[in-house]
C-alpha cells in the first residue's frame, strides 16, 4: 500500500515511519526542507521523500495521485495567537483539496480532546482542522489524545525537569487540572491499525490511559517512579504570564511554547468512552508503566524523536538549507587547526559533543553563557541533546542547531540559536588528518562588532581548550 506521511520530522512521524516500514508500506514523506531528513530513510529503498510546504498549494502538486492513504500529522503550538488558526486553516485546506485529487481512500489525523464546555486556542484550531479535513471523496478518521507520554516527549521532559529539579514546588492552581495521559506507544498502535479498517471510517474517537490524573498527581506520581521525595504547594494567585515564565525558567521549553502549555492546561481533558479499544485492540497501559518505558528508552539511548529537536525549540523559522552554506564576506572568523592522529577516534568526539558530555573545555563559561542566553529570553544549554553519540541534521544541541551532520565527509555544521547580535556558525570539518575547527560571526549592525571585540579574548581561551581537547 502506498501511504503518505506528513509531519515526518517530527516526534509522531519519526516514530510511526518504522512502524509503517515493518508493515511493508510503501511511504511518500513530505517535508518542508530535505536536509533534516536522516540519510538512511532518503537511502530507504520504500521511502519517496518530497518537499511540499502545505502552505503553498502549488508545491502540494509533488504527491503522487496512485496514493491509498494519508497521514495528516502537522501541528505546531509555537505561532503567534494572531496567525495560528489562519496557518492551521490553510494548511488543511490545501491538504484535503489534493488529497482529493488522488486516489486516497481514507485519512488519518491526530488531534487533540475536545470537552463540551471550552477549549485552549489550540485545542479549538485542532477541532476546526478536524472538521475542514472532512470530506465526501475519502473517509476520515480522527484520533484524539491528551498528554502524551514518552522518551523525547514534551509533556515528559517538562514534568522531568520539575520533578528532578525542585524538591519544593509552589505551583500555579492548573496543577490540579484533570487530564488522561496515554503512551505514545498505544498512540502509534492506534495510528498503525486503523488502515482501511471499515469501522473507523468517518469516526472520532478519544484515545486515552486508564487513569484520570491532575497534573500534580502526574508529577508526584512521576517522582515515586525516580524514588524522590517531593512537595508540592498551590497558590490561586500565579497569573498566566507568570505560569509560563515559571515553565520557561525552571524547563528546557521556549516561551512561546510555555505560553501554550498553560493555556492548554487550565482547561480539562477527560476523553469520551468509546470502544476504539476492542476494535483495534489495543490495550493502553497506565501513567506509571508509561514513565517506565520512557526511562527504559532513554536509559538505553533509543530515543526516536524528541519535541527539543522540533525547530518550535529554538527560533529557526526557515529551512534549514537557508544557513548550510557559511558566509564568507562580511563575517568574523576564528579558524584553528590541529593535527590528529586518528580521525575514526576523532570524528566520535566531534559527534558526542554537548549535552551531559559538555564542550571539552571552559564547561563553567559554557554554563555561564547558556545562564545569560536564558536570562534574556533564550534557550540556554537546557535542550541537551538525543543521544549521547549520536548526531542527525536538525537535532537540537544545547543551544545549537545541528544543519549538517556527515560522518563520511568527516563534517559537522552547527548553528547558534542563542539570543544574538547576528547569526553564528561553528563547524568541524577533517581533512587529511588535520581537524580545521571554524566559528564564523555574521554581525548585525553596531551592536554585532562591538559582541564579537566583546566576547573576542573568551573566545580565544575556549576554543583553543576545545580543539586541543578534541584533537587529544
Amino acid at each position: 500500500m502506498k501511504i503518505l506521511v506528513t509531519g515526518t520530522t517530527g516526534y509522531i512521524g519519526k516514530r510511526l515511519i518504522p512502524i509503517l516500514l515493518e508493515l511493508e508500506h510503501d511511504l511518500i514523506c513530505c517535508v518542508r526542507d530535505i536536509n533534516r531528513v536522516p540519510l538512511t530513510l532518503r537511502n530507504h529503498t520504500k521511502v519517496s521523500i518530497i518537499e511540499v510546504d502545505f502552505l503553498k498549494e502549488e508545491s502540494l502538486n509533488k504527491i503522487p495521485e496512485d496514493i491509498d492513504l494519508g497521514y495528516y500529522l502537522i501541528h505546531s503550538m509555537s505561532s503567534s495567537v494572531e496567525e495560528f488558526e489562519c496557518l492551521e486553516k490553510q494548511c488543511a485546506l490545501n491538504f484535503k483539496k489534493r488529497l482529493e485529487q488522488t486516489k486516497a481512500k481514507q485519512v488519518i489525523y491526530l488531534s487533540g480532546i475536545v470537552n463540551d464546555n471550552q477549549l485552549s486556542k489550540h485545542l479549538q484550531s485542532r477541532y476546526k482542522v478536524e472538521q475542514l479535513l472532512q470530506s465526501s471523496i475519502y473517509d476520515l478518521t480522527t484520533f484524539r489524545a491528551g498528554i502524551i507520554v514518552g522518551s523525547g516527549s514534551a509533556s515528559f521532559e517538562i514534568i522531568r525537569d520539575l520533578v528532578e529539579k525542585l524538591p519544593v514546588m509552589v505551583t500555579p492552581k492548573w496543577v490540579n487540572t484533570k487530564c488522561q495521559p496515554i503512551a505514545i506507544r498505544d498512540v502509534l498502535a492506534f495510528l498503525s491499525k486503523a488502515i482501511l479498517h471499515p469501522e473507523v471510517k468517518n469516526r472520532s474517537f478519544d484515545i486515552v490511559g486508564p487513569d484520570i490524573l491532575s497534573y500534580k498527581q502526574m508529577m508526584m506520581q512521576f517522582a515515586r517512579v525516580r524514588k524522590l521525595k517531593r512537595h508540592i504547594l498551590t497558590v490561586p494567585v500565579m497569573t498566566p504570564k507568570l505560569s509560563s515564565y515559571w515553565l520557561f525558567f525552571i524547563t528546557a521549553t521556549s516561551y512561546k511554547l510555555a505560553i501554550s502549555l498553560v493555556d492548554s492546561m487550565k482547561v480539562e481533558v477527560i476523553g469520551k468512552p468509546s470502544n476504539i479499544n476492542q476494535l483495534l485492540n489495543v490495550d493502553p497501559i497506565d501513567y506509571k508503566q508509561a514513565v517506565q518505558k520512557a526511562f527504559q528508552k532513554t536509559e538505553q539511548n533509543s530515543i526516536v524523536s524528541s519535541w527539543k529537536d522540533s525547530l518550535i525549540s529554538g527560533r529557526f523559522d526557515k529551512k534549514l538549507s537557508q544557513y548550510i552554506e557559511v558566509p564568507q564576506f562580511g563575517c568574523f572568523k576564528d579558524i584553528k587547526k590541529r593535527a590528529v592522529k586518528s580521525e575514526t577516534q576523532t570524528i566520535k568526539r566531534i559527534w558526542a559533543i554537548g549535552g551531559q558530555n559538555g564542550w571539552y573545555y571552559g564547561t563553567i563559561l559554557w554554563k555561564i553563557r547558556g545562564l545569560i542566553d536564558k536570562a534574556v529570553g533564550g534557550i540556554g544549554l537546557r535542550r541537551g541533546r538525543r543521544h549521547p553519540i549520536e548526531l542527525q541534521t536538525g537535532d537540537a544541541l544545547d543551544f545549537w542547531r545541528v544543519l549538517y551532520a556527515n560522518n563520511e565527509e568527516k563534517r559537522l555544521l552547527l548553528f547558534a540559536e542563542m539570543r544574538l547580535p547576528g547569526e553564528a556558525w561553528l563547524e568541524f570539518r577533517i581533512i587529511n588528518n588535520i581537524l580545521i575547527q571554524k566559528a564564523t560571526f555574521r554581525p548585525k549592525g553596531i551592536w554585532g562588532r562591538l559582541y564579537w571585540y566583546a566576547v573576542l579574548p573568551f573566545h580565544g581561551f575556549i576554543f583553543n581548550g576545545m580543539i586541543n581537547k578534541i584533537a587529544a
